[in-house]
């Protein structure tokens, strides 16, 4: 089973941004992530790990089959914004949720563990392929279960 395990820019039990961090602080929690990243690839579990630029930089676009509008943005919260993904290829959702548990356990300030929310998410093996199964996927990201 393969998840996906996001992380944005919400802090954890501590607020202060990273610019206020000291360079070894910033060095140990990047360290971190390389260790863990390097284990969960030895592992076979690691499929892809992303670092996505800012959302300044994102374009959105919108068609009716002819020409693109390409507008910038979107311009949400800081905290909001989409700041990286791996995907893990898992035997159970109890193993996604172990690993996202040591990814909010990076170091942060002090060397304490950040406790930054992550969210685990299981890829879909398929995507709807009809009406029927769109209106079931459709009740399930709605909450209804």
């Amino acid at each position: 089973m393969r998840y996906l395990l996001g992380v944005d820019f919400r802090a954890g039990v501590d607020e202060s941004p990273m610019e206020e961090w000291t360079p070894e602080e910033v060095t140990a929690h990047l360290a971190y992530y390389g260790a863990l990243n390097a284990e969960l690839e030895a592992s076979g579990e690691l499929v892809q790990t992303v670092i996505l630029t800012g959302p300044d930089l994102a374009k959105v676009v919108r068609s009716d089959g002819t020409a693109p509008v390409v507008t910038d943005g979107p311009f949400a919260e800081f905290k909001e914004w989409l700041a990286g993904y791996q995907i893990v290829d898992v035997g159970s959702e109890e193993r996604a949720l172990e690993i996202a548990a040591l990814v909010s356990a990076v170091p942060g300030r002090g060397g304490q563990p950040t406790q930054q929310p992550i969210q685990v998410r299981r890829l879909m093996d398929d995507g709807p392929s009809d009406a029927t199964e769109m209106a079931a996927f459709l009740d399930t990201a709605q909450g209804t279960r």
